[in-house]
């Protein structure tokens, strides 16, 4: 392990390079081109075998692990990549997606190369049936406030083709890693919601899948029919009681003998007493973080009439208002609900946002885009001075 002031050192040099060569030439690529050139080189480098151990020496060099209790569980470091990234690709149904997985196909590239690289990663967000994702131009970046925009639409290979993946690679799973569960956009029956998330969860579980903490998503902004509906606390208590109900009950099978704790992401776009009763709630059901929060929807630059979810320097600060209602919630009710900062955590000034209020773990991703591979540590780093 090197000395601290060696570590910044060699971090402010990879940063001035990325900043000064790297990011231009990534930048003469549109945000979608460099959104799916991404995507090629993390499910070729999961290929590379020989690259993993190096990965994994490069972040001991320049990111120590830094053990937090956050959220039910004690985690090796207070970033995580939040879901979003490491998700998987889009498939029309469930059988071409499980046909995917039994000829042995990389359905979630980043799988097995980011974790070594960045440390916690979030996987997901998974719904209980696949989705292809929206057609067309669907990401966009912002230069001047450091800004990122996507309407996706929850891509993923759906929660059972998941589960069976990286079932079928337990031993090569992270020690630590987050699993997210998102509600079904376009359904609003409550009981099928609720089936459906439970059958995500124990798709995973069946499959021997134990992550470290399991995330229920009630916002999706990068869709089209984000279910914000499902923020209310009616709503809310019965999809988190339903989960935890079957988490307990299948904690039997854990290889640890507990069950992951589960966090709920909230959206920014709520009123004050909605998140007080959502509070209310993931107390009362027994939730242990909340996540606040995911990201902006606001029209896209290519239609005013259609929304997409923003992330960022744009939703900084209404992502550190929010963080701030619930910890002061959280003390005036003494709630063992922690909360997860998340919206712009991009140097240290962004996270030391977050730590002013108290919170000693937040989640980032537009990090990656303007800061790089590297993003984790160099927080990391920032977040000291």
């Amino acid at each position: 392990m090197i000395r601290k002031g060696a570590r910044t050192a060699l971090l402010r040099l990879y940063d001035a390079g990325y900043r000064h060569l790297a990011r231009p030439l990534i930048f003469r690529m549109s945000a979608q081109q460099a959104h799916q050139q991404m995507h090629a080189w993390l499910r070729r480098a999961d290929g590379q075998t020989w690259l993993l151990p190096l990965l994994g020496a490069l972040r001991g060099v320049i990111q120590p692990p830094v053990a937090v209790n956050v959220g039910g569980t004690t985690l090796e470091s207070p970033l995580i990549l939040a879901a979003g990234l490491v998700k998987g690709d889009g498939f029309a149904s469930e059988e071409e997606a499980l046909a995917a997985v039994a000829a042995g196909r990389n359905i979630i590239p980043g799988w097995r190369c980011l974790p070594p690289l960045v440390g916690l990663v979030e996987f997901g967000s998974f719904t209980r049936w696949p989705r292809p994702g929206n057609p067309g131009t669907v990401t966009w970046r912002d230069v001047v406030t450091c800004s990122t925009q996507n309407r996706i639409g929850l891509r993923n290979p759906g929660a059972r083709a998941a589960a069976a993946f990286l079932g079928a690679r337990r031993a090569l799973l992270p020690r630590q890693y987050g699993i997210n569960i998102a509600v079904s956009p376009g359904v609003t029956d409550l009981a099928q919601q609720t089936d459906e998330v439970l059958e995500s969860l124990g798709a995973f579980v069946a499959a021997g899948v134990f992550p470290t903490w399991f995330t229920l998503n009630l916002s999706c902004p990068n869709t089209e029919d984000d279910p914000r509906g499902h923020q209310t606390a009616d709503e809310a208590r019965a999809l988190c009681a339903a989960a935890l109900a079957l988490l307990r009950e299948r904690n039997a099978s854990s290889p640890t003998g507990r069950i992951p704790p589960l966090w709920v992401k909230v959206g920014p776009d709520l009123g004050d007493e909605q998140y007080r009763a959502l509070l209310r709630v993931f107390a009362e059901t027994g939730v242990a973080a909340v996540v606040a929060t995911n990201t902006l929807p606001l029209p896209t630059p290519d239609d005013p009439a259609v929304l997409a979810g923003v992330g960022g320097g744009r939703l900084h600060a209404r992502a550190v208002e929010v963080a701030a209602l619930l910890m002061a919630e959280r003390a005036a009710h003494s709630y063992p609900v922690d909360v997860i900062g998340c919206g712009g955590v991009q140097d240290g000034a962004t996270l030391r946002a977050f730590a002013g209020l108290g919170i000693t773990a937040m989640q980032y991703w537009t990090a990656l885009v303007y800061r790089g591979p590297l993003a984790s540590a160099l927080l990391a780093d920032e977040g000291e001075r």
